[in-house]
């Protein structure tokens, strides 16, 4: 049977792949293995969900199955996923739950399972509560079945972490500088206007108004063209846009230039390395990171680590080398000294925060690094798991060869999506391009369904 979790907890269309049953069978599944590593006390998950209209019926089968295993259900409603992880941490709960498809269209849906103290489930605990899906079980009865409560400060408790990471609780850091900040009619649509207000910003907020059916439609981090345009509009200082569940966020300069996730680290690497808070002066990112990053921060003395591409895994390689720092071009940040996962709000704060105590523009931060130009071409409607095909690694090395020092090719499918991806760098865009694009004819080919 082909594993339902990917590398973001199990995603799909809702009410079609991802039904109610599905729902409130993991719920079952996740409660039982819960219980079997916990005999002191009795079990606590909080659960959070972000704007999509399916959220509600998916979040009912979720706790239905939990409570009917005997596990205790806060639920924190809608609430960015890095808020759930910190009340998993802050409330001592032992499990948390995300209904999310992240930045996803509205149509799909998700659920992931954070461990104790808001990290992401592992490989192993993925496995035994998909093994123990459909299994027979003996259902608790009467006072043994959980119980599920309303939590109602979720969106204070999650703003007040965000501004306590600022160090200037009582003032207000971030004063004299104009935001506009994107929340993809998503999770953060109240909460994150208030936190940048809070600290002293100037806010324009769009696409804070979800209706259940316009999460990520056209907005937010994976479509920053409204951004742009705002920011040019308002003559803001810079704009910020996170994604539905707000883990990840993505940046435009006052002249309308995109700040990438990469552009990002690098701001927040040299601020952490200038004040010597970078833990082994590393940065851990990915395998899609682009060159530029590795070349500006090595020569500032920072190390740059590669994960697999995921933030778990980037997470993973942070916490076996005590690193702080980490994260993906795609917008995911982690900065392990207040959160667990990407935080696409604490990401904008610390951003905007450097940009107060520097007194230098976003634009010139961000100049730090210079981006090779990348291409990455999505192949869709192959077999994805098919990519070691001789053929297609043959093609893969000629082009490799081909570009030698000066770029690099990589062939990635998809975690969480039905396709295959193609990224080059190189030179110039065009050669990119054309590599890219050579590359995805090869895949069309030869993983053809």
């Amino acid at each position: 049977m082909t594993r339902i979790f990917g590398t973001d907890g199990v995603r799909g269309l809702a009410n079609a792949s991802l039904t109610a049953e599905l729902a409130l069978d993991l719920g079952v599944a996740a409660a039982r293995v819960l219980r079997r590593e916990i005999d002191d006390h009795r079990p606590l998950a909080v659960v959070g969900r972000d704007t999509r209209i399916s959220g509600h019926f998916l979040e009912g089968a979720v706790v239905a199955g939990l409570a009917s295993a005997g596990v205790d259900v806060l639920l924190l409603g809608v609430v960015p996923t890095p808020g759930v992880a910190y009340l998993t941490d802050a409330l001592d709960a032992d499990l948390g739950v995300v209904l999310s498809a992240s930045h996803n269209p509205m149509p799909d849906n998700g659920i992931k399972f954070l461990a104790r103290g808001g990290v992401k489930l592992d490989d192993a605990h993925e496995n035994l509560i998909e093994a123990a899906l459909g299994q027979d079980w003996e259902r608790p009865t009467g006072a043994a079945v959980g119980m599920v409560r309303a939590y109602d400060s979720t969106a204070e408790e999650y703003a007040d972490h965000l501004i306590r990471t600022l160090g200037d609780p009582d003032g207000k850091p971030l004063s004299g500088l104009r935001i506009v900040l994107d929340c993809a009619h998503g999770a953060a649509s109240v909460v994150g206007p208030k936190v940048l207000e809070d600290a002293g910003a100037t806010v324009i907020p769009i696409a804070c108004e979800p209706d259940g059916l316009n999460i990520n439609d056209g907005v937010g981090s994976t479509h920053l063209g409204p951004l742009q345009q705002a920011v040019l509009e308002h003559g803001a200082d810079a704009g910020f846009a996170v994604d539905g569940d707000a883990d990840r966020c993505l940046a435009v300069d006052h002249t309308g230039q995109v700040v990438d996730g990469d552009q990002i680290m690098a701001i927040l690497a040299l601020a952490l390395h200038e004040s010597g808070e970078l833990v082994g002066d590393t940065l851990v990112a990915t395998v899609m990171s682009n060159l530029g990053l590795i070349q500006a921060l090595t020569a500032a003395g920072i190390t740059v680590r590669q994960a697999a591409v995921g933030d778990r895994y980037v997470l993973e390689q942070m916490a076996a080398g005590g690193f702080v720092l980490g994260g993906e071009q795609s917008g995911h940040v982690i900065l392990r000294q207040h959160a667990t996962t990407g935080d696409g709000l604490l990401t904008a704060l610390q951003v905007v925060r450097r940009m107060a105590v520097s007194g230098k523009s976003l634009h010139d931060l961000a100049g730090v690094m210079t981006r090779l130009p990348q291409v990455l071409v999505n192949v869709a409607g192959v077999d994805r798991t098919r990519t070691d095909d001789p053929e297609l690694l043959a093609a893969v090395a000629a082009a490799e060869v081909e570009l030698g020092t000066t770029g690099r090719v990589l062939l990635r499918p998809s975690g969480t999506e039905p396709l295959v991806r193609v990224m080059v760098e190189a030179p110039t865009a065009e050669r990119a391009q054309s590599i890219a694009d050579r590359l995805a004819d090869v895949v069309r080919v030869r993983l053809a369904l």
